[in-house]
């Protein structure tokens, strides 16, 4: 078994499954929750924290809209392996070892505990965030869109569309707008918390994907022609 495929089964354990028990709440509920909230936690921290710098106010629109377009996406096209049932501590685990963080990203901006420098002037620099979380979001409705409608009506391997040069551009989307917060606020957390997320989740669960894709007779030379999350320039 492949580092990648032990990182993805105890992730899968802490999840879905830890300490046993009933599965009484699906794993979409405990994303929904956290998505549909973050308008509102960061809201109050500012209510909170006084604080309603121009930085801040950009921050919440961003961060805050996209966790309802989030909601917009999942009530439309839900992905199919977020609606499995998990346990109790497996729920908390979810919120508290992963999704909570998002908001911490957050809290450290509005709370004042990072002071952001940029490397260029706010405007251009806020430009560039706005502009990522965008194209970001874009990104990851498109691909999901594709996807869930494409394997709807016809199983197998998507080759066309946003998928013709990336294989797999909902995780670059994601990349691209949780980066974007993590420039917003410049400060180290942000970064290594995307960096945890990114290598305990994300790798692995693209490297699985490729893994179960590659049964197709097409996969190699699609393969040959795409990219991973870039396409190949």
């Amino acid at each position: 078994m492949s580092i990648s495929e032990r990182i993805k089964k105890t992730t899968d354990y802490l999840i879905e499954d830890l300490f046993g028990g009933p599965k009484i709440w699906k794993f979409s509920w405990i994303i929904n929750f956290q998505k549909a909230g973050t308008f509102l936690f960061l809201g109050f921290l500012i209510w909170y924290y006084h604080n309603h710098s121009m930085a801040v106010w950009i921050y919440l629109a961003m961060h805050g809209s996209y966790g309802l377009v989030w909601i917009i996406k999942d009530l439309t096209f839900p992905d199919p392996s977020w609606q499995k049932k998990i346990t109790i501590a497996g729920g908390l685990v979810a919120f508290f070892g992963v999704l909570f963080w998002y908001w911490v990203i957050g809290w450290l901006l509005i709370s004042g505990v990072a002071e952001p420098k940029y490397p260029t002037s706010d405007t251009v620099w806020f430009c560039l965030c706005i502009s990522m979380c965008i194209l970001g979001s874009v990104i990851m409705m498109v691909a999901d869109a594709q996807k869930y409608y494409t394997l709807k009506y016809n199983k197998g391997l998507i080759t066309d569309g946003i998928h013709k040069y990336i294989r797999h551009p909902n995780y670059l989307g994601e990349m691209m707008l949780y980066g974007s917060f993590a420039l917003m606020v410049m400060h180290w957390l942000p970064f290594v918390i995307l960096a945890l997320v990114w290598g305990f989740v994300f790798v692995p669960n693209m490297i699985t994907k490729e893994k179960s894709l590659s049964r197709y007779p097409e996969w190699q030379a699609y393969k040959k022609r795409s990219g991973w999350i870039l396409p190949y320039l």
